[in-house]
């Protein structure tokens, strides 16, 4: 798109934020380029004072509730959503608007997403009874948009790589699922009979109640709030499949086991606790205790692996669990956020022991549940999806 020069003037003008015309340009701002202008400079302005050509104007929201509910709606009026839930975590970060988020007022005009999910959880010891209400409604309808884009996809990876696993290849008669079989013996079609040979017979899936166990035990340290977020709905997810059996565990220096809250993807959230010591070992040690069928087991861990244990201890007690025939993979992080922050030792050390470290997206955790249940090779297929698993370390 080509822009006239008009308004590339005033792009640069919003861009630069000076106070009227005094930045250069010549470039006067209508009523509503001046709100928005107001908008962005009460966010990303400097501190200062003054009407001289080139100073800085004063920046802030102010320390009430009001003002920042104007602004709210201010950049929810002139930008789209993806700029607004940018500008406010920017504003949680450097305006440290937190504390204004115990407002009902407040939470009622913010674009609800998965950082601003994180911030309540981190907050919820101290979140007074008003407004609780107010801030299980926004968890709610985070958590219904991600179940939305998230939950048919890792149903369908989860239950189909199932189905094959569970194919039964030697069917009785009353067995044989003829879709299936017909499809696989096309290239068997008799042309002169108009008929397929049924060389290869296909019957239904074992009906059993849980093909297999899925163990997922998440850091509370509060670098992996998104993590929690999407985990949470996973497992939430993954929970309501017959064919798989879901637990949840979250951990700092202590254990809390969330998996009989699952049927409440909420209430599983708000059971978080941010922040504190992170003691993986003693997370690990307890999650190897759910497992009771090591060959029918996946087992995720989700840690940056900053461990305030016994690191000695906790690479035993993975190399047991990778010994016990379970597959255990360690995600560095489950969201969108980008590169994490992760001690690359420990990461190393776990790849040299078979249990591969990596982080992964949202929308690719359906894919490697499906490469995991089947067994696959996962260093293969992290690399088929461009992902960098880290590298063994190497012994001295």
């Amino acid at each position: 798109m080509t822009l006239s020069p008009e308004e590339r003037l005033r792009r640069w003008r919003l861009l630069l934020g000076a106070a009227d015309q005094a930045d250069g340009t010549g470039c006067a701002l209508g009523k509503d380029d001046q709100r928005l202008d107001a908008a962005l400079g009460a966010l990303y302005d400097r501190s200062g004072s003054g009407d001289s050509p080139g100073s800085k104007r004063s920046a802030g929201l102010g320390g009430s509730s009001p003002h920042v509910t104007r602004w709210l709606g201010d950049i929810r009026r002139f930008f789209p959503k993806s700029v607004v839930q940018i500008m406010q975590k920017d504003a949680m970060e450097r305006l440290d608007l937190k504390r204004l988020l115990l407002e009902p007022e407040m939470l009622e005009n913010v674009e609800p997403d998965v950082h601003l999910v994180g911030t309540l959880l981190s907050l919820n010891s101290v979140i007074p009874e008003k407004t609780k209400a107010t801030a299980r409604e926004v968890v709610r309808r985070v958590v219904e948009q991600l179940e939305h884009r998230l939950a048919s996809p890792l149903q369908q990876a989860i239950t189909g790589s199932l189905n094959r696993s569970a194919r039964n290849l030697r069917p009785r008669h009353h067995e044989i699922d003829w879709p299936r079989t017909i499809r696989a013996n096309l290239k068997h079609y008799q042309a002169e009979y108009k008929t397929v040979v049924p060389q290869t017979r296909v019957g239904f899936g074992r009906r059993t109640r849980a093909l297999r166990d899925i163990v997922l035990c998440v850091d509370q340290s509060g670098s992996m709030a998104g993590s929690i977020v999407y985990s949470g709905v996973m497992a939430a997810v993954m929970a309501s499949l017959r064919a798989v059996r879901t637990s949840l565990v979250f951990f700092d220096t202590s254990v809390v086991d969330m998996t009989d809250k699952l049927a409440d993807p909420i209430d599983v959230l708000f059971g978080a606790q941010l922040g504190g010591g992170t003691d993986i070992h003693r997370a690990v040690s307890y999650c190897q205790g759910l497992i009771t069928r090591p060959a029918e087991t996946v087992f995720i861990l989700i840690s940056d692996l900053i461990e305030g244990g016994s690191k000695a201890a906790l690479y035993q007690r993975v190399a047991s669990i990778a010994a016990s025939g379970a597959r255990m993979i360690t995600l560095l992080a489950l969201d969108d956020a980008g590169a994490p922050s992760y001690d690359h030792a420990v990461a190393g050390t776990f790849t040299a022991l078979g249990v591969p470290a990596f982080a992964c997206t949202p929308d690719l955790f359906p894919d490697l549940m499906a490469a995991a249940l089947q067994r696959r090779d996962i260093g293969q297929w992290a690399a088929a999806q461009g992902i960098t698993v880290e590298q063994p370390a190497r012994k001295d």
